[in-house]
């Protein structure tokens, strides 16, 4: 069996790396408890059939010697002038059937209950804490050492040659404490480098009110222990004597694998009375199944099956020719394989975690300390190679996993030194410059580049030229009467609409028959919660069977479409009565649309029709006041939506497609730094792009459980007032927004003041109608309850300055100046604690916790009235967490406070826009983008903050400014300075009140410009036109011909 270990070894080592590195992204850990299920059925299967084909006879050499004695030196008797000879006596081994069936039973327990733990954990990883799975080689080094070293002798150094270096080498390598020296160093500096390759805490919500906030950490270092209880009895059952003699191969391996089964059976049966005494939601959410996850589970399976056969015969068939060599029954197998196992697995997972990590993120933020980390690189690399050389040069063992230590372990050892040397190298703990200079300065640019190219056409000719030139094909029909209606308006904006063309691109591979019929399909059925518009003559009218709750939204938009429907075609129009979006074509079928349709469609040279096709109104099926019953769109409400709707529109290899961030416990950086400059938001477009944040599954309503979702993967033309990426419906203005439903409207009791006499404060009221949290906890990603809480100071978040905390909400990030001890500047006269400290032009990322931020930044945002869109418990706990929960106020209240948040609702906000209008500073966070998207520019005409909210005290503090003192654990992350009370430093950075009030002016005239009413009227009429044109049987040969 010997030849099968270097294979053994090498597939458990490849097993372990890919899991490291699949883990995080794997759609296995959506059912827990079905992948253990999963998982523990195949090791069954896969060790049964090992069974059969393993020897099931005892070699006769190994049991003619397995009564061999104990040689006298191995059981500290004084060493003789030579060695003993083997004497043969009886030995009654402890092994026993009973013993064995009580080794079966604790392993199938345990088991069990490690499947538990990690259904605990993994349902809640925002409440976890740092893992002690390397403390696992400590633990077993300490029981090898109270059973087995702590009996032996210590060899004589005689037996080595007498230069130093082999004295020393000896004197360490005969020592009774040489595998607990190695391995623990291995621990904790794992230990060390796993805590120091950690990201910032997510803002997911680990409530306070509730028993997550302790159960999940006990469930981790519980797991721990149950781990190292499987390991035991894996490694017994892997070695163990009956009293007739050693077991078969085959047998060792059939026990665990009954075990693995009986495991599987007993979690299935959890899972079957689970199913039979849950109520329906439960039950579908126990047998649903996506494919994404049932690839995933295959996968998964098939590599962690994988890794754990190569393991266990790592463990248990390494030495087994050996036997006869053996202290006692369990030594040699407990200590060569498992712990062996245990440092290789400790080792792998601690480079290839660390170095993931410290390769993903190079630059300042997320705040780590790379110097503690490449030192714990280089203390558990060279624990690792110390404690091979020991087993390599440990005479006790007649086998050893290594003979010698190889030339090839040193050259990756190596390697992985040398990675992580460049990496610190590399880094930087601290910028030079403020980020958010850098971006209202390029805002500022690119800004400008904006107007230089949206408005250059100042006649009808050069804006037909224009149109052509951008869009590859002439204008609509009636262009001129648009061109006329939007100079007659001042419109500054004239050429770009690309928000348009993208929006109806692929409606261009769709002939115009289909448009029209799927159009009726839509509004015929109220039951798709779609409102028909109908214009004939130049006339709109709202169409039969429109839903009354939303009747004044429809009579808002023939309001609008009534100041220019006399240049439009005889059209239907169905509009979305929902929030949410509605249509998501696959990546697949959109993207030849679209390149199909950017094709010219007019031959160069031909003559085109300056009209729509005659007889339109006849083409346009009648809807009739009895409703349809035919139903094309899918009802997906209260479920999860992000890969089956949200992402669907991204490249199938992007990581939207195929990855899974289950852990919400931790800031994903891969996901925020294409768009991110540091901790701070720096390309919206970007942003809304959804393609490379796999987390935002887990962090929005709209993709966690909307409150109503009827959508289809066709191409339907439904009008819609807000979309997130990837959906194609159509944009057109918000009649919120036209009928001033949330108004820009300051009086003497609500004064729109100057900006220097505004609160200092951030402030927000809102409901909980982002999406549904149906009694499975989903409000705890939504974006609106994260951001209260996180600006909520919680008992738990005392004391708290790391990210390993399992307090209610982890230390966020602050960017805050390094101070200058030494500095002999003259004393500062702010505050008297701030004399002599002098801040230095170095800025470097701190994490405080929330009792610390909400001192230094005022923040007021606060739930009103009552808990909405909840369901079973889920009411209840957002109650408690949240309370008090706040009166309703008047919305003019707004205008008493700098700062005002703009989260998304259900879609989008309808506040933003009053906000912008006003003198104060909006700051938006959201994933839903509207008609205006493109002439709005953030760090122009608003400060933008990502949908997780990483960067909101950063940004929050350089407007508003940073003044107070911090605890002295906060100390050390900034660095020494000047405090006043003993364990406290003073800290003092000023408002940027010119750049904050700067925004707030230049939104607030950008607004008054190309957001009135008048340019919703331009940007609609132009839409029609357009959409005209592409329900019209000719198109191909209609437009404006100057």
């Amino acid at each position: 069996m010997d030849r099968t270990k270097w294979p053994a070894i090498s597939g458990f080592v490849i097993g372990t790396y890919i899991l490291c590195r699949s883990i995080p992204g794997t759609f296995a850990f959506d059912k827990p408890l079905h992948t253990s299920v999963t998982v523990l059925a195949t090791c069954a299967a896969a060790l049964l059939l090992l069974g059969r084909i393993l020897p099931r006879e005892v070699d006769a050499a190994q049991s003619d010697q397995r009564y061999d004695a104990v040689p006298l030196e191995d059981v500290g008797v004084e060493r003789s002038s030579r060695e003993p000879s083997p004497v043969r006596e009886d030995v009654r081994y402890p092994s026993s059937l009973r013993k064995l069936r009580i080794l079966f039973l604790v392993l199938v327990i345990a088991t069990c209950a490690r499947v538990a733990t990690l259904k605990e954990i993994v349902e809640n990883p925002q409440c976890a804490a740092l893992t002690w799975e390397p403390l696992i080689p400590l633990a077993l080094a300490i029981g090898d050492y109270w059973t087995i070293q702590r009996h032996s002798k210590r060899m004589n150094a005689e037996d080595y040659e007498n230069n130093v270096y082999d004295d020393i080498q000896g004197a360490f390598v005969s020592s009774r404490y040489r595998y607990v020296v190695t391995a623990g160093v291995l621990s904790l500096s794992s230990l060390l480098a796993l805590a120091k390759a950690r990201s910032v805490g997510s803002t997911s919500i680990c409530a306070a009110t509730l028993p997550h906030t302790w159960m999940t950490p006990a469930s981790q270092h519980f797991g721990t222990f149950f781990d190292l209880i499987i390991m035991y009895c894996v490694g017994q059952l892997l070695q163990h004597y009956e009293a007739r003699g050693q077991r078969s191969v085959a047998l060792r391996f059939v026990s665990i694998g009954w075990a693995a089964l009986f495991s599987a059976a007993a979690m299935l049966g959890v899972l079957g009375t689970t199913y039979l005494l849950a109520g329906p939601p439960d039950r579908r959410r126990l047998v649903g199944m996506s494919s994404l996850y049932v690839w995933g589970l295959f996968r998964f399976d098939l590599l962690a099956s994988f890794t754990a056969t190569c393991t266990l015969f790592t463990v248990g068939l390494v030495d087994i020719k050996y036997r006869t060599h053996l202290l006692t029954s369990g030594v040699q197998i407990y200590h060569i394989g498992i712990m062996s196992a245990s440092m290789i697995a400790a080792f792998v997972s601690t480079a290839t975690l660390t170095t993931s990590f410290a390769w993903n993120n190079a630059h300042p933020f997320p705040p780590t300390s790379t110097g503690l980390g490449l030192f714990a690189i280089i203390l558990a690399s060279i624990s690792f190679t110390v404690y091979f050389h020991v087993d390599s040069s440990d005479r006790s063992h007649t086998s050893k996993t290594l003979r010698t230590v190889p030339t090839w372990l040193y050259l990756i050892l190596a390697v992985i030194l040398i990675v992580h040397t460049s990496l610190w190298a590399s880094h930087s703990s601290t910028v030079s410059y403020h980020p958010i200079d850098l971006l209202i300065y390029d805002a500022a640019r690119h800004h400008e580049a904006y107007l230089n190219q949206s408005s250059t056409s100042t006649t009808l000719e050069e804006a037909v030229a224009n149109y052509e030139v951008r869009y590859n094909r002439p204008p609509p029909p009636a262009f001129n009467h648009w061109y006329k209606y939007a100079t007659a308006r001042n419109s500054v904006i004239i050429d770009d609409f690309d928000s348009i063309h993208r929006d109806l691109l692929p409606f261009w591979s769709v002939p115009p028959e289909i448009i029209r019929e799927r159009t009726y399909q839509l509004i015929s059925n109220p039951w798709h919660d779609v409102a028909g518009v109908s214009i004939r003559g130049g006339k709109a009218d709202v169409s039969p069977n429109v839903v009354p709750t939303h009747r004044w939204m429809v009579d808002g938009l023939v309001e609008m479409i009534g100041h220019f429907a006399e240049f439009l075609p005889d059209i239907d129009l169905a509009f979305n009565l929902n929030d949410e979006c509605r249509v998501a074509v696959p990546f697949e079928d959109i993207e030849p649309m679209r390149k199909d349709a950017a094709h010219p469609r007019i031959v160069e040279g031909e003559a085109v029709q300056n009209r729509f096709s005659e007889g339109r109104a006849e083409q346009w099926n009648t809807v009739s006041e009895e409703p349809s019953q035919e139903r094309v769109l899918r009802e997906m409400s209260w479920q999860k939506t992000f890969y089956e709707f949200g992402s669907i529109g991204c490249p199938p290899k992007s990581p939207a497609r195929k990855d899974r961030t289950w852990n919400t416990g931790e800031l994903c950086t891969t996901c925020t730094n294409p768009h991110s400059l540091g901790a701070f938001l720096a390309n919206w477009t970007l942003a809304g792009n959804i393609c490379h944040q796999p987390d935002l599954a887990n962090l929005h309503g709209v993709y966690l459980s909307p409150a109503a979702f009827k959508a289809s993967h066709e191409l339907y033309p439904i009008f819609s007032q807000s979309k997130t990426h990837g959906f194609n419906d159509i944009l057109y203005p918000s009649a919120w927004n036209y009928l001033d439903k949330a108004r820009y409207e300051p009086s003497e009791t609500y004064p729109d003041r100057e900006w220097r006499e505004k609160n200092n404060t951030l402030f927000w009221r809102g409901a909980t109608s982002e999406g549904v949290s149906q009694g499975f906890g989903s409000w705890k990603g939504m974006a609106r309850q994260r951001f209260v809480h996180m600006t909520t100071h919680h008992p738990g978040d005392l004391n708290t300055s790391s990210s390993s905390s399992s307090s209610s909400t982890p230390p966020q990030p602050l960017l805050l100046p390094l101070p200058n001890q030494h500095s002999r500047s003259p004393p500062s006269t702010k505050h008297p604690e701030a004399d002599g400290v002098v801040h230095s032009p170095l800025l470097h990322y701190t994490l405080l916790p929330s009792s610390h931020l909400t001192s230094l930044l005022p923040t007021d945002l606060q739930i009103v009235e009552t808990i909405a869109r909840c369901g079973g418990r889920d009411c209840d706990d957002q109650a408690a967490e949240f309370s008090p929960l706040a009166s309703p106020s008047d919305f003019q209240h707004h205008w008493h406070y700098r700062f005002l948040l703009d989260l998304d609702g259900a879609g989008f906000s309808g506040r933003f826009l009053p906000f912008l209008h006003s003198r104060s500073l909006p700051l938006k966070a959201g994933v839903f983008r509207e008609w205006w998207d493109d002439r709005v520019t953030a760090w122009a005409h608003f400060v933008p903050v990502d949908v997780r909210g990483q960067g909101l005290w950063g940004t929050l503090g350089y407007f508003a400014g940073v003044r107070g003192s911090l605890g002295s654990a906060e100390k050390e992350e900034v660095g020494e300075g000047k405090g006043g009370k003993k364990g406290e430093f003073w800290i003092d950075v000023p408002p940027h009140e010119v750049e904050g009030e700067e925004i707030a002016e230049r939104g607030r005239r950008w607004a008054g410009q190309v957001l009135r009413k008048e340019d919703m009227e331009i940007y609609f009429f132009r839409l029609l036109l357009e959409w005209g044109r592409l329900t019209d049987d000719g198109r191909d040969g209609i437009g404006f011909s100057s």
